[in-house]
């Protein structure tokens, strides 16, 4: 009992210091409001559920702040900026999340790919919805022709799910990897988070504590390394909280780690931008 008591306080400390590194987190360049984090990928993969994993874990409590949806169908139809409240209201974070349509392997389905690129760029403003049969363009009253370095995304996040790294279809591998390639160009980091990795391993559904351990978790992560690209070590699994009404260390400090990725990838990103971004 004595040694699960250790390991539980193991966790809280561990969450404990991620919590203060995002609560102490100012950006150094002072052009900069907030770090923009994208996150895309297939539909269903825990894009908002990610982001509402973040806000409970930073706010100490249950939050669902990005709408959810359960089924085949993505429940995310328009481009909305996330903020978390920090001590009170009208105090943030800073750094936001941006939640998208999900990725779909038929081409009159899902988000189009180049809505995303166009997102990347800053030139998309809140509140467009998005049309799978009809790309986004500078026609749209939501078009922003003149994006600024805080429009534009400072990291983009590959989110997929495990129960599905070997399953995904050709189509959604090339659609992310066409984003990747267009975010590369840009000069934007890029990772990524693999979700669900509970519903995927019994041995991690038992005890979150062995997912580090989990010869499934490691073999799905080099699975999606080697499908999109990305370095081993810019790849972290996480559990999002699903069916929890209890906030849990474990899945935090996971949820945590990743933020402060993150962080550091986007604060590299816009420290090595000397000029204003323009679109």
């Amino acid at each position: 009992m004595a040694h699960r008591q250790d390991k539980t306080s193991l966790a809280q400390i561990e969450k404990e210091d991620y919590l203060q590194y995002a609560y102490d987190y100012q950006p150094d360049n002072k052009d900069v409001e907030h770090l923009r984090i994208l996150l895309h990928g297939p539909n269903g993969s825990g894009k908002s559920s990610f982001i509402n994993s973040v806000e409970t874990s930073l706010r100490n409590r249950m939050s669902g702040q990005a709408l959810v949806g359960v089924g085949q169908d993505s429940f995310t139809i328009k481009y909305e900026t996330h903020k978390i409240q920090k001590m009170k209201p009208g105090t943030f974070y800073p750094f936001v999340f941006n939640d998208i349509m999900g990725l779909e392997r038929c081409e009159n389905k899902g988000i189009c790919v180049d809505d995303i690129k166009l997102a990347m760029k800053g030139h998309m403003k809140d509140g467009y919805v998005f049309n799978p049969q009809s790309p986004f363009t500078s026609a749209d009253a939501h078009y922003n022709s003149s994006p600024t370095i805080n429009d534009q995304t400072h990291v983009l996040v590959s989110v997929v799910s495990s129960s599905t790294v070997s399953i995904m279809s050709d189509e959604i591998m090339n659609k992310m990897r066409d984003v990747r390639r267009a975010a590369r160009d840009l000069g934007i980091p890029q990772m990524a988070i693999l979700t669900k990795i509970d519903e995927a391993c019994p041995e991690v559904q038992s005890d979150l504590r062995k997912v580090n351990k989990s010869k499934f978790v490691k073999n799905q992560i080099e699975k999606l390394s080697a499908a999109l690209g990305i370095p081993l070590n810019c790849i972290f699994p996480v559990k999002n909280y699903h069916s929890e009404i209890c906030k849990d260390d474990q899945i935090e400090t996971l949820i945590l780690m990743a933020l402060r990725q993150m962080i550091d990838f986007g604060e590299d990103f816009v420290n090595n931008i000397v000029e204003t971004f323009e679109g």
